[in-house]
């Protein structure tokens, strides 16, 4: 397998936020007493009557990035994934997403790979915790360059959306210009034999799996299912009426989350043969990010494994 660069998600973030903070006065930053670790302190260094350190008191950060919002400001609201979508969960339904506001979450430490920091701070439900309340457009990108493009397009829109990032390095799959936009997902390589479907860091995964699976005669192809909600149910059933099976792969509580949304999007409309590959229901512990991915099963050893089963399915 080619090696490739590895960059930090959170970077493409924050460089996204000086970006938009250069070009548009009316975007302000929350974070909740984690600034250092989002990076949202380079927006503070460079526009800091714009930065507000709410500490650690999420709920109260959530209502206030409302209010400002209402004032014609847009508010970018940061801490760790796990915080935002458990601790404030109930004032993002009711103060952000029943009003439609125009707020934007930033979930950081998305993901097994967090680390060391170990499970209080692994967001491992927050995909199915945010898809599920109206309203709320959901993206999952799978690098730097795709998380510097989805805050710049969850700028541009109007209404709620959470961004998932990671924490540590993961490799870059796309560059400054491949195409990004919000609900239509990407075809990295395209295939006959099985579709499988991932986001996140599982992308560069799926990736892997798929050149290893060539070695063997396998076609696959590879959708980056970047944005979970609204969902790309179009490109999801185009790729699965040619392969007639399904791999989903996501760094994600296997119940609620991204694979649960494809298969929902395809139920009514094509179903095939599917396998999933994320976390099987239990919380994560810490470790280096590398051995926790291996530990739970989210490499490209078992999307080879889940796309041979699901081709013998067929």
């Amino acid at each position: 397998m080619a090696e490739r660069e590895m960059m930090l998600t959170r970077q493409g973030w924050a460089d996204a936020l000086l970006e938009l903070g250069d070009k548009n006065p009316n975007v302000v930053v929350l974070d909740a007493d984690l600034a250092k670790s989002t990076l949202t302190s380079l927006f503070k260094e460079k526009f800091p009557k714009r930065f507000f350190d709410m500490g650690i008191a999420e709920q109260n950060m959530i209502n206030t990035a409302g209010g400002l919002s209402l004032t014609g400001l847009i508010p970018f609201v940061a801490t760790y994934g796990v915080f935002v979508s458990g601790r404030a969960w109930e004032q993002i339904r009711t103060s952000i997403c029943y009003g439609k506001l125009n707020v934007k979450l930033g979930g950081a430490h998305g993901g097994i790979s967090v680390g060391p920091d170990g499970a209080t701070h692994q967001a491992l439900e927050e995909i199915a915790i945010m898809r599920v309340i109206p309203n709320m457009t959901v993206l999952v990108p799978s690098d730097y360059y795709e998380t510097k493009k989805a805050v710049l397009a969850a700028a541009a829109m109007q209404g709620p959306v959470y961004i998932r990032f990671g924490r540590e390095k993961v490799p870059v799959i796309t560059n400054a210009d491949t195409p990004f936009e919000i609900g239509k997902a990407i075809t990295m390589k395209e295939g006959t034999d099985v579709t499988i479907v991932a986001c996140g860091t599982m992308v560069a995964e799926a990736l892997d799996a798929a050149e290893e699976l060539a070695k063997n005669g396998i076609n696959a192809e590879i959708i980056n299912l970047h944005t979970i909600k609204p969902i790309d149910k179009e490109a999801l059933v185009k790729s699965v009426k040619k392969t007639r099976c399904l791999v989903t792969a996501e760094e994600h509580q296997l119940a609620g989350g991204m694979g649960s949304a494809v298969l929902e999007a395809l139920a009514s409309e094509f179903p095939v043969p599917t396998q999933m590959v994320g976390i099987a229901d239990t919380f994560g512990e810490s470790g280096e990010p590398r051995e926790l991915m291996v530990k739970y099963g989210i490499t490209s050893k078992e999307i080879i494994e889940k796309a041979k089963q699901a081709i013998q399915q067929k």
